[in-house]
């Protein structure tokens, strides 16, 4: 009898072990796709999808806006960079313009010139682990929300009357977004958030479906601890739909009703449960953020209007 239980726990122990190498597998490959910056993502793009570098005319920002990099230090030590456009004409006006995804700063070229002609000046961060920042994985938005509040008080430090307001794109919306949900300076005004995602749990699992077609539980589960294990957060906790709950600054949605990498339906749940001022719009035919680019009449007399409503300097 002993002898057959015996057989029995060593069975058990070795299943175990093939069960937690195998989740360790999986987990570490959905980390690498999505999470590990120095790993190929044409599984997620396609080798030809230049979706998310689609206002890749970097003219404006490198020629001809007069920038200044900026840099500060992270609260894990990362070294961070920004351009920083000082408007010709002296104003207390500022728009912190936040890119997507594997992007970097310098390729929001055009909505930053967009916003420094309707008299703002301008900072256009790189995200932790994009351009010219330092960094291992990818925040999804979570870790950059902390990011981003020190580049608020990076400005407000400079430019105590100054007036904030936060543009995102894709990842960057969901940055935003986070950050909408902490303590921020009363400089902080409004908020315009294009195209992006409810959570990064939600995000991934309807990737993990487009993509393998494969359900959220175990994967995601699996991949979460992973995150942790690797990151330091949780793809759980890194919503912006509980964030978006707590803000009390106004929120503008912005969603291309086509978009097939961040889903339009996104953008109606996200407000939903926006309890601060909001508005949103629908661009018909936008895919995934070339919203400014499919009607930029609409897109941007919209935004200028919402900004307007808070921003008076």
């Amino acid at each position: 009898m002993n002898k057959m239980k015996k057989i029995i726990l060593t069975i058990f122990i070795l299943l175990l072990i093939v069960i937690l190498s195998i989740c360790g597998l999986v987990g570490n490959y959905f980390y690498n796709l999505a999470i590990n910056p120095f790993t190929s993502k044409d599984m997620i793009f396609g080798e030809d999808d230049d979706s998310l570098d689609i206002e890749a005319d970097v003219n404006w920002l490198l020629k001809d806006s007069n920038y200044i990099d900026s840099y500060l230090t992270s609260s894990d030590n990362l070294k961070l960079h920004a351009y920083e456009v000082k408007n010709k004409n002296e104003t207390n006006k500022w728009a912190i313009v936040v890119h997507g995804y594997t992007s970097e700063g310098k390729l929001l070229s055009s909505k930053a010139k967009h916003l420094y002609d309707m008299g703002y000046n301008i900072l256009v961060p790189d995200l932790r682990s994009h351009g010219s920042s330092e960094g291992d994985y990818i925040g999804m938005g979570w870790d950059d929300r902390f990011d981003i509040i020190n580049w608020i008080n990076y400005i407000v430090k400079n430019n105590p009357k100054s007036e904030i307001a936060l543009h995102g794109t894709s990842m960057g919306s969901a940055t935003v977004l986070m950050v909408s949900g902490e303590k921020l300076p009363s400089n902080v005004k409004a908020i315009v958030a294009d195209c992006g995602y409810t959570s990064v749990y939600d995000e991934f699992s309807y990737q993990l479906k487009q993509l393998f077609n494969l359900p959220a539980f175990p994967i995601m589960n699996i991949s979460d601890i992973v995150t942790h294990i690797r990151a330091g957060y949780c793809l759980n906790d890194a919503s912006a739909l509980n964030q978006v709950k707590k803000s009390i600054t106004p929120i503008l949605y912005i969603h291309g009703d086509k978009d097939d990498f961040v889903p339009y339906y996104m953008m109606d749940e996200l407000y939903n449960v926006t309890n601060s001022e909001k508005e949103k719009l629908t661009i018909e035919g936008g895919e995934h953020a070339n919203s400014d680019l499919v009607n930029p009449k609409l897109y941007w007399s919209t935004v200028n209007n919402f900004l307007e409503k808070y921003i008076k300097s």
